[in-house]
């Protein structure tokens, strides 16, 4: 426990969280040297005034860094990274500005950091909603989709999934991490990398997940270091690009060609039908935003470089990591009976066959 930590905080717009998320952070036991890097996204709702005015009086070891611009999650956490690296630290811990932490929640997931441990999430809970899960760690799909696993399930629920869990498998490991509230080996992070800046937002996280475990290291989860999440998924039609253009570039980074050409005819056919749902939900432009960036060279080069990165880290091949991908998406905010009748079934069976040539 006396590991050096810097717990990442990427604030923009977040002065209504602010208060709950900072009472907590005040409550936190932990034995190790620990600072707030609280990196603000140029907000303009006066939030960060509000932090000098608040809680820098209060906190010894808060640290303000004031970006001239909104340069994303990926972007304001690899300043956060970046500074941590500099100044010498062992750990990062990103959480959301829309948390609530746990007094031990800090040292209970370091308790889960080994030697071969590149990532270790927290148990997210929904914040006022009795105790029901947020994440208990995400699953990857095998076409780059990313959600909570065990999203909305009951506390109840939850500890028996848990329990079983553990008799399967004790470490916990997960796909990858929720950057809402995730604690990172800054060693492992200068071998594997940071997120990618171009990024912006969404899937940045199952990127650097995925990297770490190409590199050889697990992601695991920490059942007892609870952070609750004020989590509202978001309805705005601009986030269909970022999720949509980043799901893409993800796989074509971190597969390796075999496999992508394997998966192309499941792509090919849940791209026609995501653009079906595109049109019908009136997001279609943000779908044709996507084709185009992929009809730049620039954006290919970007993609190449991320393939170069990934070649040189990885330790483990396609087949080895093939269990860490599902065929099924099982995120109840995304659920309709076309995705639990059609899709999920076809693409679950897709998978289970293409695998064994992987």
């Amino acid at each position: 426990m006396n590991k050096k930590i810097g717990i990442i905080i990427v604030n923009y717009n977040g002065r209504r969280y602010l208060n709950g998320l900072f009472f907590s952070l005040a409550n936190v036991e932990y034995s190790g040297e620990w600072e707030i890097i609280f990196v603000d996204n140029a907000s303009p709702d006066n939030s960060l005034d509000y932090v000098k005015e608040r809680f820098v009086p209060k906190f010894s070891n808060l640290k303000i860094i004031e970006l001239k611009e909104n340069i994303g999650f990926a972007g304001g956490n690899n300043v956060g990274f970046k500074f941590l690296i500099k100044n010498n630290f062992d750990y990062a811990y990103l959480l959301n500005q829309d948390t609530v932490v746990t007094p031990d929640f800090l040292t209970n997931a370091v308790s889960h950091m080994k030697d071969s441990v590149g990532s270790v999430q927290s148990k997210l809970l929904l914040f006022d909603k009795n105790d029901e899960a947020n994440s208990l760690g995400n699953a990857l799909h095998y076409l780059g989709f990313g959600y909570c696993f065990g999203y909305g399930m009951s506390k109840e629920n939850t500890n028996k999934y848990l329990k079983d869990w553990k008799k399967r498998d004790s470490e916990l490991n997960i796909a990858y991490g929720s950057g809402a509230g995730l604690l990172l080996d800054l060693e492992a992070i200068k071998k594997v990398g940071m997120f990618e800046d171009y990024f912006f937002m969404y899937h940045e996280d199952l990127d650097l997940g995925w990297r770490l475990r190409l590199a050889g290291y697990k992601n695991v989860l920490a059942p007892f270091s609870v952070v609750y999440h004020k989590y509202e998924f978001s309805k705005s039609i601009q986030k269909y690009y970022w999720m949509e253009r980043n799901r893409f570039v993800v796989i074509f980074q971190n597969l390796n060609y075999w496999t992508l050409f394997l998966i192309m005819p499941a792509l090919i056919l849940m791209e026609f039908g995501s653009f079906f749902f595109a049109i019908k939900s009136g997001w279609w432009k943000e779908k044709i935003k996507v084709y185009r960036y992929f009809l730049q060279k620039s954006s290919w080069d970007k993609i190449a470089k991320g393939r170069r990165r990934v070649n040189n880290i990885r330790k483990k091949t396609d087949e080895e990591l093939s269990d860490i991908f599902i065929g099924k998406i099982l995120f109840q905010d995304m659920d309709n009976w076309v995705l639990r009748k059609i899709a999920n079934p076809f693409f679950d069976i897709y998978w289970k066959i293409v695998r064994f040539f992987v």
